[in-house]
């Protein structure tokens, strides 16, 4: 973790995260907001894209997201927004099916444009989370 100024910069490794490609943090903590950067439906040991269709891909996604945010003490319950980046908007009712099945109401506010993935990637999701009351480590305060 490296501290500035009040913001937490978190990134992974050798867990069941997959390992960033870049220079980017898997998660930035800034006050009572947790950041998670955007996820493709990547191996956590191999780091390569998962082969698969739209809901493979979008399962896997989210459980990486549900990963990183246990790392502080957070489910999927805290997610406030999510953006859903698809390479085809055709494919958008089987992601979405996927979606309703894993956040329960009330729904998180989402955006969900069609772009050009890396990796041939079919979804990448990033998420923001809420996290009132609980502490630096996760726990409640």
């Amino acid at each position: 973790m490296d501290q500035r100024a009040g913001i937490e910069h978190h990134s992974f490794s050798g867990s069941d995260v997959p390992e960033a490609y870049g220079p980017y943090s898997h998660a930035v903590v800034a006050g009572d907001f947790v950041f998670v950067s955007g996820q493709i439906a990547r191996d956590a040991v191999t780091g390569k894209r998962i082969d698969g269709d739209i809901v493979a891909q979008t399962r896997r996604c989210l459980e990486i997201v549900r990963d990183i945010l246990a790392k502080f003490g957070l489910g999927l319950d805290h997610v406030v927004r999510v953006t859903v980046y698809l390479s085809d908007i055709d494919d958008f009712d089987a992601m979405n099916g996927v979606y309703a099945t894993t956040f329960r109401a009330p729904f998180p506010a989402r955006s969900t444009p069609q772009v050009t993935m890396p990796f041939g990637a079919l979804v990448g999701l990033e998420v923001t989370a809420y996290r009132a009351g609980l502490g630096a480590a996760g726990g409640r305060a």
